[in-house]
């Protein structure tokens, strides 16, 4: 997505884990400025073992693809290591461009919003394209999938009923109707092109007031639960769309740009048969099967080892 916020958010994982990534986080903070013969990284030499070293970020979403990626390639006989719950962007990029880590989730548009700020993002091939001429010459971005983690204006369910919007309308379909409508978001969002300036000037909305929450938090959630505010800015996977029925309304002009889930590798740590498992997983990773094996993890306590490998196995790629 193209702000960060909705990619820290509080995490589950399997019991001991968090513990153990944040004594490997502090161990490897100094190798997020190193060159790539540097060894004194405690995972260097793992790396360059032979062993595939999947890591994710610090928040419950990029721990699940993770597991999705590595029990993927171990699938094809590729010998792979776990890092989970690493950190943030600032510290996993400089992992890979070390090699300490050899694959990690990633998130087209926001990856490129952090190599560089100013870059438009007029389509998804863009976005790419821009984002591997901004990476470090040892990094690459394999193929994107459809699945996408983003903001989005959601409706409540009572809202959706009444003006018969499903996950097939757009915001174009609310222009009539947002005048009797209050949306919610960040403060940020009633003054950001990605928000209220850009749904008027793109979709012609004009809604009836706008209530300053949280950047799609418990304060947002809870407002367009409780009916506080009928539509509210909203992430994609976020599990409370299930629980709640909430509608997420398409976005035809990518207002909210691009954030589709990408494998971020170390060229020389992965394998041409690596990389062939990686992309047949972007295949078949769609935001709606994201966003139901979020769902087991963030409400149903699941382990996501567990989801990832029977959504591997439902998939046809385990």
């Amino acid at each position: 997505m193209t702000s960060y916020a909705a990619h820290s958010r509080p995490l589950r994982r399997r019991p001991g884990v968090a513990a153990l990534a944040l004594a490997a986080a502090t161990a490897l903070l100094a190798g997020c400025s190193s060159s790539s013969d540097d060894t004194s990284d405690p995972l260097a030499d793992t790396a360059k073992s032979g062993t595939v070293v999947v890591g994710s970020n610090n928040f419950a979403e990029s721990i699940l693809i993770a597991d999705i990626y590595g029990e993927a390639l171990k699938a094809k006989g590729i010998k792979v290591s776990y890092k989970p719950n690493i950190g943030s962007r600032e510290t996993t990029y400089g992992l890979l461009k070390n090699g300490s880590i050899t694959v990690l989730p990633e998130y087209n548009g926001s990856l490129l919003a952090y190599l560089d700020p100013k870059a438009e993002q007029k389509s998804a091939a863009a976005v790419n394209a821009a984002a591997k001429a901004k990476l470090d010459s040892k990094l690459t971005l394999l193929e994107s999938s459809p699945a996408e983690d983003k903001d989005s204006v959601s409706v409540n369910a009572d809202t959706a009923k009444k003006h018969n919007l499903t996950s097939q309308s757009t915001l174009a379909d609310l222009k009539n109707i947002a005048p009797e409508l209050v949306i919610g978001g960040s403060p940020e969002f009633q003054t950001r092109q990605q928000g209220l300036l850009g749904l008027q000037a793109q979709y012609g909305l004009k809604f009836k007031s706008f209530k300053a929450l949280d950047a799609g938090g418990p304060l947002t959630q809870a407002a367009l639960t409780k009916n506080t505010v009928q539509a509210a800015d909203i992430f994609t996977t976020d599990p409370t769309i299930v629980k709640e029925k909430f509608v997420v309304l398409q976005d035809p002009k990518n207002l909210f740009g691009f954030a589709s889930v990408t494998p971020l590798v170390y060229k020389s740590g992965l394998s041409q048969e690596g990389v062939a498992a990686l992309n047949e997983v972007s295949a078949k990773l769609d935001t709606k099967s994201l966003l139901d094996m979020d769902s087991q993890v963030q409400l149903e306590s699941k382990d996501p080892l567990d989801v990832a490998k029977a959504w591997l196995k439902s998939a046809g790629l385990s």
